[in-house]
């Protein structure tokens, strides 16, 4: 089978769940879960200077919604309303089904000690030891609550991650090896708790090989990409050659995923089967940063022609774009980008910057996200839409809102 570059890009926008019409109602639990089994993962990411990334997707796709919604889903249960998400190195941390952790064990495995400083865990099995008594005794707890339950050292100021104390290192690694797990976050703080006393037991005790693990979790990733090469497939969740050659293979044999060829595509694809490839380009949407749209680069500009990167580490005056640069979809292509910020004083979600691709006319995308604009703003409970002066966009943007 062949498809064209216009195809592929149909079809991974459909996949990822930004061709449909959002709902006219209010989201409830039964659109996330339905969003979750699509897109498979929510990215987390410390920048809130328009919103955290994990709530960005989700409004992407379905609209404005009570982001307490997707708070409860992740962080709190109760027996009308079960957690549907749990946080794991999925991607990068994100979030992800509970029902699909037991598919990280095997990754859990290989960060018995954790993903970064394991020396420092290595070297200190006793306090790994003192910090799971303590989650027993504390309930959910920060490192730093913990820390101070033990006392282990002074209670002086912290400085960055790399400084952490070998607490927070300590308590990092458990998590990573999936004998805590996150309960709940108050201002994004992470609360630890003992794993069996946040997730089902019936999940808690499955036990999946790897083998069977990667052969899921590459379906899962050719279900939210629709078509893809071998390496978008590893970069979903972050797997390796070895592990995904041989789980492809299993599933084309299974007639679960079929090669293809793809105009302008050096490397070989794979098409998910079942997935509709459609006829016209649609979907109209910001897209955070860290969106599973746009997060592997490689792909992006494959799809797009989109070369895309954050320039959040760049210095103020050498970046290009901005800050915090939201990819704008509309109609199925990305024809723009948007330097957003949330100015929580003034009431407003701030345009710094609007700028159009190569090619595209300025005014003609003004209307569609002017749009987008102020239904974000709605959504983040901001009145207004203020509009700054970096870009080509920005005066069309400004004319369109009014």
């Amino acid at each position: 089978m062949r498809l064209t570059a216009a195809q592929a890009r149909r079809v991974a926008i459909a996949a990822q769940g930004l061709a449909e019409t959002r709902p006219t109602g209010p989201v409830t639990r039964a659109h996330l879960k339905r969003l979750i089994a699509r897109i498979q993962v929510l990215q987390l990411d410390s920048v809130s200077v328009s919103v955290r990334a994990h709530y960005a997707p989700v409004f992407s796709r379905l609209g404005p919604y009570d982001r307490d919604l997707l708070d409860r889903a992740a962080w709190s249960h109760s027996a009308r309303s079960p957690r549907l998400l749990v946080e794991y190195w999925a991607h990068e941390a994100a979030l992800m089904a509970v029902d699909d952790w037991p598919l990280m064990r095997w990754r859990m495995r290989e960060y018995a000690h954790g993903r970064w400083g394991t020396e420092i865990v290595k070297r200190n099995a006793k306090l790994a030891e003192d910090i799971v008594a303590a989650v027993a005794e504390l309930g959910p707890a920060t490192a730093g609550q913990i820390e101070a339950h033990l006392e282990s050292e002074p209670r002086g100021r912290k400085g960055p991650w790399w400084d952490r104390s070998d607490t927070k290192w300590v308590a990092e690694a458990l998590w990573s090896a999936g004998v805590l797990t996150t309960a709940t976050r108050i201002g994004f703080a992470r609360h630890y708790d003992l794993t069996e006393r946040v997730l089902p037991a019936e999940v808690v005790t499955r036990q999946v090989d790897e083998e069977q693990a990667v052969r899921e979790l590459t379906l899962r990733a050719a279900t939210a990409l629709g078509v893809a090469t071998e390496a978008d497939l590893r970069d979903y969740f972050r797997l390796g050659a070895r592990q995904v050659k041989p789980a492809i293979a299993a599933l084309v044999a299974a007639g679960e995923m079929e090669p293809v060829e793809v105009e302008g595509w050096a490397a070989p694809a794979y098409l998910r089967v079942g997935q509709t490839v459609p006829r016209r380009d649609r979907g109209t949407a910001l897209l955070c940063p860290f969106d599973p749209l746009v997060f592997f680069r490689p792909r992006l500009e494959r799809l797009f022609d989109f070369y895309y990167r954050i320039e959040i580490y760049t210095p103020a005056p050498k970046r290009q774009y901005g800050y915090y640069v939201w990819p704008f979809l509309m109609d199925g292509r990305l024809v723009g980008r948007v330097d957003l910020k949330a100015d929580r004083t003034a009431g407003a979600l701030h345009v710094v910057g609007a700028f159009a691709e190569p090619g595209e006319d300025p005014a003609a995308l003004a209307g569609p996200l002017a749009g987008e604009l102020t239904s974000m703003a709605t959504w983040l409970g901001l009145g207004d839409v203020t509009v700054g002066e970096r870009g080509d966009v920005v005066a069309s943007v400004r004319a369109a809102l009014g």
